[in-house]
């Protein structure tokens, strides 16, 4: 039977079969074979500097403090708290959030993160950073600092309002300098910290497109945040006065 098939007629056949099995490879993508997403309509957007989603808090006062220790042996110690205060940005008013990291008891670095919810999903935006490196008490650089609306650099997302497993999205677009993405893998998770017992938690997997070796898991609590980050683990949250010093 096979030998009576006409040439002709073969060769349409398997064009056939081979566009059929494409088209159902392409419809049978799992999420987490998903493009990066980047593209987030921001002009069509609500955007406010305040307010919060399940995973993520833009309240003044409110305050995380996480830490652990690191791959070397050294301390490490993060202190996030949104300050009272907001910044345009890009055409956009953004709560400014300062993060303090110490390392071995010797504070060395600062930044002011900038960052805006929408009030109709509840996405939060990353709009930028200023940063600023020390070294023994000294400001040495400013690595890693950017602003959407400059040099070509864009929002991105950093927590989205309802949060899927397989979701991958860019966090930071900034082109040659910072990169950051995420992909989340699951929606619960339960982890153990010195503040607590912490379930249906996010995880997330995150890395650079700048460096695809680099890879790091942070985990996040409804109604709290960033609860563990690469070693670090939740030690206080709460609202507080001001800042950390």
């Amino acid at each position: 039977m096979r030998n009576a098939i006409h040439p002709v007629v073969t060769v349409v056949m398997i064009v056939a079969i081979c566009a059929t099995g494409c088209m159902a490879l392409r419809t049978s993508i799992s999420p987490s074979e998903s493009p990066w997403q980047e593209e987030f309509d921001i002009s069509e957007r609500t955007l406010v500097p305040t307010g919060r989603n399940e995973y993520f808090v833009l309240e003044p006062g409110f305050q995380m403090i996480l830490e652990g220790t690191n791959a070397l042996g050294q301390s490490e110690k993060l202190a996030i708290t949104v300050l009272d205060e907001t910044r345009e940005v890009d055409g956009v008013v953004t709560s400014v959030v300062e993060e303090r990291e110490w390392r071995d008891g010797k504070l060395i670095e600062v930044s002011r993160n900038f960052f805006a919810i929408c009030e109709k999903t509840k996405d939060v935006f990353y709009f930028g950073e200023q940063v600023d490196m020390i070294q023994d008490g000294q400001v040495v650089s400013h690595s890693g600092a950017w602003l959407a609306g400059e040099n070509g650099a864009r929002a991105g997302l950093i927590m989205p309002g309802k949060p899927r497993v397989g979701m991958k999205y860019y966090q930071e677009i900034a082109p040659a300098v910072a990169m950051d993405r995420a992909e989340i893998v699951s929606l619960d998770d339960t982890l153990e910290t010195p503040a607590g017992l912490f379930s249906k938690c996010v995880r997330t997997k995150e890395g650079t497109a700048l460096n695809s070796l680099e890879k790091e898991f942070k985990t996040y609590a409804p109604g709290i945040g960033l609860i563990q980050d690469a070693s670090n683990l939740l030690t206080q949250h709460g609202f507080v006065a001001g800042s950390l010093q």
